[in-house]
């Protein structure tokens, strides 16, 4: 089973994380800091929208030149401070190598950085990220590259999990930077795992939970509804869930009294108004050479009402990989 996720820095907006998880997204790495002493202004805010959600986050460090001891405290500093080396399921953090500058010196820069990073926070995993060329010409991952390291290449063909470059510890493919989802306007990195790779391999702990505040004691179910109940999975969101089984958020917000349709709890049972039997065919998935024109004709429906459902601004760009919502 493919995982699927994305990478955000400051140059990113996202205004609905509900949305960006109902497209298959379920890991979001997200920029902490830059050399020694730059702090991305909107990781708070990402970290935060990633966890409401239920989509596991990370941190990454962009590195640069110089200081490497202090580079690593300013990261691990910050990873602390998000609470991403003490939750647990936190997606392993990431050295993102890929300044120019860093060329000559890229091996012994990622073998220092990674023993000093497991020194200052006692976790043992930790992502390596470059490009298709970095990793063919300049890093050699066999002097650094341990059973707790994996390596997660940037190669942008649309085709997620086939980069057209191999290695034993490769765990993560970014197969577009010019990504399209609801709840995100502009572009977005987009990410995959690989063959054999997992999400739960990519956390700290091998655990993937639901991020966020959990319920501390069992909650309650309320009476059956007229369709039948269903029990809040980790991860779920009431969109999905209300999509799921032909109703709206407005009704499961109404019936299952929710003050906000935006916190509900795993655990919890929910009163469905309606069916439930979920419609069969609601989601598809972009495969390599698919057009919105040769979907929308499968699916009898026509390409103006995907690109509206969708939030497509431009139907002949779309890529493998992501996920459309059928009307």
């Amino acid at each position: 089973m493919t995982d699927y996720g994305i990478d955000l820095s400051h140059w990113n907006t996202v205004t609905d994380w509900h949305a960006v998880r109902g497209n298959n997204i379920t890991y979001a790495s997200i920029k902490l800091t830059e050399n020694t002493d730059f702090v991305d202004p909107d990781a708070a805010g990402h970290i935060a929208g990633a966890r409401s959600a239920g989509i596991v986050p990370g941190g990454y460090h962009f590195a640069r030149p110089g200081n490497i001891p202090a580079q690593v405290g300013h990261f691990a500093a910050h990873l602390e401070r998000h609470r991403l080396l003490s939750t647990p399921g936190a997606l392993a953090p990431m050295l993102d190598m890929e300044a120019p500058e860093l060329r000559g010196q890229a091996n012994s820069f990622t073998a220092e950085f990674i023993d000093r990073l497991r020194a200052a926070t006692g976790i043992g995993r930790v992502l390596v990220y470059a490009n298709l060329d970095w990793f063919t010409h300049v890093l050699r991952p066999g002097q650094w590259a341990d059973e707790d390291v994996m390596l997660w290449i940037a190669r942008y063909n649309g085709d997620p999990g086939n980069p057209g470059w191999t290695h034993p510890r490769l765990a993560l493919h970014q197969h577009t930077s010019t990504g399209t989802m609801p709840g995100i306007p502009g572009k977005v990195d987009r990410n995959a795992t690989m063959t054999g790779w997992s999400l739960a391999a990519l956390t700290l702990d091998g655990t993937t939970p639901a991020p966020g505040p959990q319920p501390s004691a069992p909650v309650p179910a309320p009476p059956p509804g007229p369709g039948g109940t269903y029990t809040i999975q980790p991860g779920d969101t009431l969109t999905g869930i209300a999509q799921k089984f032909g109703t709206s958020v407005t009704a499961l917000a109404a019936l299952n009294h929710i003050p906000d349709p935006n916190r509900i709890l795993a655990g919890a049972t929910l009163r469905l108004p309606g069916p439930t039997a979920p419609p069969q065919t609601r989601r598809y998935q972009i495969r390599p050479g698919d057009t919105l024109s040769g979907i929308a004709a499968r699916h009898g429906t026509t390409v103006a009402a995907l690109a509206r459902l969708n939030g497509i601004s431009d139907p002949n760009r779309i890529y493998a990989g992501n996920w459309l919502t059928l009307p």
